[in-house]
């Protein structure tokens, strides 16, 4: 039996395209996971090659248990999400995963035009790790056990984690039977 998503997509969620689009794709990733690195390209691709006929989520699931930058990445991102700026930060980190130490995090803010002690406070005093968590338990209940994790319009994606591959199940899923 396929894994589900749960809770389903919502406007809680951070998400690129259209809502009304046949395919739905969410993420749970981890930042500095070498594997989400590779995979962060693939979701471009596939989002050029579907356009309007897919909305992309992205959730976090930092496995702090070997990745020790990887929940304030996904805090910073919450915050930048919070001054609008979520999917920027977003691809700055993936963008840069060898440079993910606090400082490095503060700069990409700064760069994105987010008040860089404002930034610093929310990393700080831990603003949005609740939010992090959140995604966490969600991935928990979807049963998310490693990242990247995939669901397409709410069933877990267990294929390959290839370029061609999941192209070919997001316009499956796109395709009316």
């Amino acid at each position: 039996m396929t894994a589900r998503l749960t809770p389903p997509v919502s406007a809680r969620d951070h998400a690129q395209g259209p809502a009304e689009a046949p395919v739905t794709l969410v993420e749970y990733g981890d930042y500095e996971c070498p594997h989400c690195g590779r995979a962060y390209p693939m979701v471009k691709a596939v989002q050029r090659s579907m356009g309007d006929n897919l909305r992309f989520v992205f959730r976090n699931f930092p496995l702090t248990s070997s990745h020790e930058h990887a929940e304030h990445a996904a805090e910073m991102a919450e915050a930048a999400g919070d001054r609008g700026k979520f999917w920027e930060m977003h691809d700055l980190i993936f963008e840069h995963q060898d440079a993910m130490e606090d400082e490095n995090l503060l700069a990409y803010a700064t760069t994105l035009g987010i008040d860089p002690r404002w930034s610093a406070a929310a990393l700080e005093q831990g603003l949005f790790r609740e939010r992090v968590r959140e995604d966490v338990a969600s991935g928990g209940r979807s049963g998310v056990n490693g990242t990247p994790t995939f669901y397409i319009n709410g069933a877990r994606y267990d294929g390959l984690l290839h370029p061609t591959s999941l192209l070919e199940a997001v316009v499956s899923a796109a395709t009316p039977e």
